[in-house]
Order: C-alpha cells, then sequence, then structure tokens
C-alpha cells in the first residue's frame, strides 16, 4: 500500500512505521500548502522575469518597473538577504490591490523567451515591431536574446503617441459576434467593417495579445441595417495597401544616421544663485566646473566646430526651473547639462524626454530618472554600480592573496563596499579572514593572521585617513623587518578613492605597500594632458582649482570634450557610436552603459590607480583593461 501527496511516495512496512510516515507525510504537504498560500498564486501573466545585471540593487529593479520593494520582497523573498548578478527576479505586471502598475498603466513588460522573434511578439500583441523598438531604443541584436526585458506599450499608450485623433467608440454601441477567419489581421477586419482598429482592440482587449483563426470578438454596429462589407468588393475598389511592416531584424540591426551638426547648441543650468546676496557654500564649486566647460568650449572652436553656450541660473528649488523650460530656443538646443537638486533633475529630463535633447547629469549618483528615461546621461556612477564593478576588479587583482578585512569604525566607514566585497569574494569562493582593530596589539593580532609564504592584502573597512593612520605604520614594519628578523611578510593595501586625498600624508606609504586604489575619478598630475589643463585654466581665470574631490573644473572640461565630440563626429545619435569617441580625460573617464532597453545611461568607468614600489609615479589604468595591466 502507499500513501500519496504531491512528490511524496511512502511504502508501508509496519503499522507503527505507517503511522510515523504518514503523519509526517501530512505535515509536509500542510506546510508546501501554507507556503503556497503565503506567496499567493500568480497567473503567468500577471508576472514576468527579471535577470539582475551586476551593480543593481531591488530599489532600482522595483523603481525601473514601477512597482514596490515590498512587492519584490512579496514575490521573491530571499531577495531580503541580498541579489547577485545573473539571478532572477519574479516581478509583478499588477500591484497586490490588481491596479497596473507602472507609468499610468502605458507599459507592459515582456521577457523574451529561447527562440522568441521581434516580428512574432508584434503579432502576439498586436502592433507593429516598429512600435515595439521605438519603445525600447536599447533594442538590437545584441540585447534582444533570451532573458532581457522589454516594455511593450499598452492600448493608452499608443492612443496617447497619435498625431491624429480618433473617433471614439460610443461607450453604449451595439455589438455583434464575429468569428476570426483564417490569415485575417486587425487591419483586414476593421477595413471590412468599416471600422478603426482602435474601436476594435477597444471591444476586444484580448486582441492586444495576437489575434488566431477561430477567435470571436465583438463587433461595433454603428447602424442596425450595416451588414459587413463584401470581401470581394473590398478588393475591387482602390485603397491604400495594408501597411508593409519592415523587416523586423533590420530594425534591430540597422545604426541610426550619422547626421553632421554644422553648429552645435548646449544649455547648461546651475544654481550659481547670481541674484542672492548670501551665495550657498557650493556655488562657487558650480563656477568652476563652468569655467572649465568654457575651456572645453574653447578647445573645441580652436578645432573648427562651432559651439554655442546658453547658461542659466536655476537657483534654489523648482519655480526658477520651471520659467527656464518654457523658453522655446531650449526646444532647439542639441544637449543641456546640468540641474543639481532631484526636483530641478526631474523637471528637466521630463523636458528633455519630450523634446528629444540629450540630457547630462554631472553631479549627483542618487537619481532615477535614468531607469526610465532614453535620454538622460548620468555621469557620476551610482555608488551599487561603483561597488559592483570595485569589488569584481579586487577579486581579480587579488585572488592569490591571503585577504584580511580589518574593521576600523568610524563616520567614513564603507560598510557597503565591503558587503559587495564579501559577497563577490564568497561567489567566486576567494577565502578572506576579518579582524577587529585594537591599538595596542594591532601588529601581533593581524601577525597571527598573516601568510608568509604568499602575497597578503589588507583592506579597512573605512575610508578615513584616520584609519589608514591606524595601519600603515605597523603593516610597514612587518613588510620591512631586517633580515636578522624571524618573519618578513608580502603585504599589499587596496583602498578607497577617498584616499587620492591624502597623498601629501601618505605618498611613501602608498609606495612601500604596493597600495591599489579604486577610483571613478582620477587626474594623473604629471601627464602632459592635465599640466595643460592647469596652465590654461591658471591663465584664463588667474587663479587654481578648488582643492576638492572630483576638482569641478576638469570635469566641467570632460564633460564638455567628451559630448562636444560626440555630437561634432556622430551628431544626433551619437549614443550607437560612444565606443568611438576616443577622448582622453585629464579625470573623468567614460564608459557609459545603459540600465535596460528603454532607460538611459550611467557612467560605469572605474580606474585602478597603482603605487607601485621603486616607481616614481602612479600608473592607472581603466578597469575594463585590468587583464592587459601590470598583474601583482
Amino acid at each position: 500500500m502507499h500513501y500519496l501527496c504531491p512528490g511524496i511516495i511512502w511504502k508501508r512496512t509496519n503499522m507503527s512505521t505507517t503511522i510515523k510516515l504518514y503523519a509526517l507525510a501530512f505535515l509536509l504537504c500542510l506546510a508546501g500548502s501554507q507556503l503556497h498560500a503565503q506567496q499567493g498564486t500568480i497567473a503567468s501573466d500577471e508576472v514576468f522575469v527579471h535577470t539582475i545585471s551586476r551593480g543593481e540593487t531591488v530599489y532600482a529593479i522595483a523603481t525601473m518597473y514601477g512597482v514596490s520593494v515590498d512587492e519584490i520582497y512579496r514575490l521573491n523573498p530571499t531577495s531580503k538577504e541580498g541579489i547577485k548578478a545573473g539571478a532572477t527576479l519574479r516581478i509583478p505586471q499588477k500591484d497586490s490591490s490588481g491596479k497596473v502598475i507602472g507609468k499610468a498603466g502605458d507599459y507592459d513588460y515582456h521577457t523574451i523567451q529561447s527562440g522568441e522573434t521581434l516580428y512574432a511578439l508584434s503579432q502576439r500583441y498586436g502592433m507593429t515591431a516598429r512600435r515595439i523598438t521605438e519603445a525600447n531604443p536599447g533594442l538590437t541584436v545584441k540585447t534582444f536574446i533570451a532573458g532581457k526585458t522589454i516594455r511593450i506599450p499598452t492600448q493608452s499608450a499608443q492612443k496617447g503617441q497619435e498625431t491624429q485623433p480618433t473617433a471614439a467608440t460610443p461607450k453604449s454601441v451595439k455589438t455583434m459576434d464575429y468569428t476570426v477567419k483564417r490569415r485575417e489581421t486587425i487591419y483586414r477586419i476593421s477595413k471590412k467593417f468599416d471600422i478603426t482598429s482602435e474601436e476594435l482592440l477597444e471591444l476586444n482587449p484580448a486582441l492586444s495579445k495576437g489575434i488566431k483563426a477561430g477567435m470571436v470578438i465583438r463587433i461595433p454596429v454603428k447602424s442596425e441595417n450595416a451588414p459587413a462589407r463584401d470581401e470581394k468588393v473590398i478588393a475591387q475598389e482602390p485603397q491604400t495597401p495594408e501597411p508593409v511592416e519592415p523587416d523586423p531584424q533590420t530594425l534591430l540591426t540597422a545604426p541610426k544616421g550619422i547626421e553632421a551638426i554644422p553648429h552645435i547648441h548646449i544649455a547648461l543650468l546651475l544654481p550659481f544663485n547670481a541674484e542672492k546676496a548670501d551665495r550657498s557654500a557650493a556655488t562657487p564649486r558650480f563656477v568652476e566646473y563652468y569655467e572649465g566647460l568654457l575651456l572645453s568650449i574653447d578647445s573645441m572652436r580652436n578645432e573648427g566646430v562651432s559651439v554655442e553656450l546658453s547658461v542659466y541660473d536655476t537657483e534654489e528649488g523648482v519655480e526658477k526651473t520651471q520659467k527656464i523650460l518654457q523658453e522655446e530656443k531650449l526646444k532647439k538646443v542639441n544637449l543641456i547639462i546640468g540641474a543639481v537638486q532631484n526636483d530641478q533633475i526631474g523637471l528637466v529630463a521630463d523636458f528633455a524626454q519630450k523634446n528629444k535633447i540629450k540630457y547630462v547629469i554631472p553631479f549627483t549618483s542618487r537619481n532615477d530618472d535614468v531607469l526610465s528615461n532614453a535620454y538622460v546621461y548620468q555621469v557620476n556612477t551610482p555608488h551599487s554600480y561603483l561597488y559592483s564593478k570595485a569589488a569584481q576588479a579586487g577579486c581579480e587583482l587579488y585572488a592569490q592573496h591571503n585577504i584580511v578585512l580589518v574593521n576600523t569604525p568610524d563616520k567614513e566607514e564603507k560598510s557597503d563596499f565591503i558587503r559587495t566585497f564579501k559577497s563577490e569574494l564568497t561567489q567566486q569562493n576567494i577565502p578572506f579572514q576579518e579582524m577587529d582593530y585594537t591599538g595596542e596589539t594591532f601588529a601581533e593580532d593581524i601577525e597571527l593572521l598573516l601568510d608568509s609564504m604568499r602575497p597578503n592584502m589588507v583592506l579597512p573597512t573605512s575610508a578615513s585617513l584616520d584609519a589608514l593612520n591606524k595601519i600603515k605604520a605597523p603593516l610597514r614594519m612587518l613588510k620591512e623587518r631586517q633580515e636578522e628578523e624571524l618573519v618578513t611578510y608580502d603585504i599589499d593595501l587596496f583602498g578607497y578613492p577617498e584616499w587620492q586625498t591624502y597623498v601629501r600624508e601618505c605618498l611613501d606609504d602608498f609606495y612601500a605597500l604596493n597600495t591599489r586604489i579604486y577610483s571613478n575619478f582620477y587626474a594623473d598630475n604629471l601627464s602632459p594632458e592635465v599640466h595643460r589643463f592647469y596652465d590654461n585654466f591658471k591663465q584664463w581665470y588667474s587663479k587654481t582649482l578648488i582643492n576638492t574631490f572630483p576638482k569641478y573644473g576638469m570635469l566641467g572640461f570632460d564633460t564638455g570634450m567628451f559630448f562636444l565630440k560626440a555630437l561634432h563626429k556622430y551628431g544626433n545619435h551619437f549614443e550607437d557610436h560612444m565606443d568611438q569617441i576616443g577622448y582622453k580625460s585629464v579625470q573623468t573617464g567614460f564608459d557609459f552603459v545603459r540600465v535596460n532597453n528603454w532607460g538611459g545611461f550611467i557612467n560605469t568607468n572605474l580606474f585602478i590607480v597603482h603605487y607601485q614600489p621603486e616607481r616614481l609615479r602612479p600608473i592607472y589604468y581603466n578597469v575594463s583593461e585590468l587583464r592587459q595591466a601590470p598583474k601583482p
């Protein structure tokens, strides 16, 4: 005799064992039903699957799709403990109340399946392939692959983008049933009954998922005696042929045309507070950014490029920004740079999207507009992307090292990076050790964890100068013991972008400890490009740069040079050619990546700055060049 519960079969042995096993099976079934009840039963068309990319957070993914973080946790309980690149999340098409998610319900989301084609999707959702690609500007043969997500315009979104008004179907319209014949399309049925495709889709929402022979649909009857028009009559009438859709594969492969721009016009929006006596402490930095941007324009003019700059003072808040965006000439610029506060940025991003203008956000790394606006370029890398890339680089550089993390808690503790780095080490099966810092016994404590047979890497958990000062002298002592000492250790130091500002105090220690620093900004003060910039800046403005990290004058110059070269070489569609722009920066590297098929671009550039012993200057390289860089 067998006792059956889904997935569980017990074979009877004796009466006592049978009772125990039956009870256990019952409890397991009950637990499974409770878990099923907790997660809820969700129809397949009410969820889609998102494949997690490196650097994404649950918050960013929720924002991207217009759902709450709690909605994602509800469908993916383990995501509360953390997510990792390559894993998947179930995302609801509707929230827990049954309401359609997203911006006013304008889009559904679809996860591309293996073997699926763009043509098949256009048939399934009852729209042209071009309409789908327009809703997903990043869609190419490289991104139209299984597991990637695209957005599908709903009928409300399509109506909102019609150039000509269409007749609305009366609420009390009479209808008749009609059975779809073989090879009939929405277009042919609309012609047959002299109605618009919008009227047909409004009465039959299921058609947005595709049309098949044998389907019974409702047809609006405008007159009780108005029969369907005969197919032979329709064929004999002069009529506009059914629109011919270009080969969908061409839509995915054809690059946008390169159109030369004879005169580049850019607009800069910054809170200079020129009309206020009590300027904020941040204002001098924005002035310096403006000054650096002017130097880039002068450089491009020297190359024969015509550039016009319009400058606007946004002040604080949104009132002035709203007035600026009402100016008619702003709609005709090729590029907008600036805005600082998120409320201002949101207004400018919407304006740029509406008028199809490229928009550069140079300062903040904490803005969500890039997730859903294809015209946004975010220069300052979001921390989650920065930390993920730095952790990956750390693993690649120190995979063969004995890794020791020193807990040095203070106000500049890098807990998010440390968490990301530890997770990356664990995923790559790279062992590491941790210890707490104790001042009096640090040298003895860490020596117990060091390995004399292979190189060691030490990373403090704080980026502060105080934390660095606590550990660097004892580490040098352990590394530089004289020959008569029993043991010496090969010790490397790994650290943070902020360490670049400690060079005056720590330069000798950086070289002695073979230090590497990850950073999204780096200026090599001994390079000819940086020397030239310093000289030009001082000649133009009779002053030196403000000692900040990053230096805003350099940031303005690099931003201007990169985007002006992009516009000059490739026109308004330079996004297809960004890896060919070829600008060598003085401080700010550029490696823009589109966040999804419909969103904008974030700068994921990361430098590794290496202070090698016995060298006169540090070397630096982009993480993308890591395999060609000197190895430990």
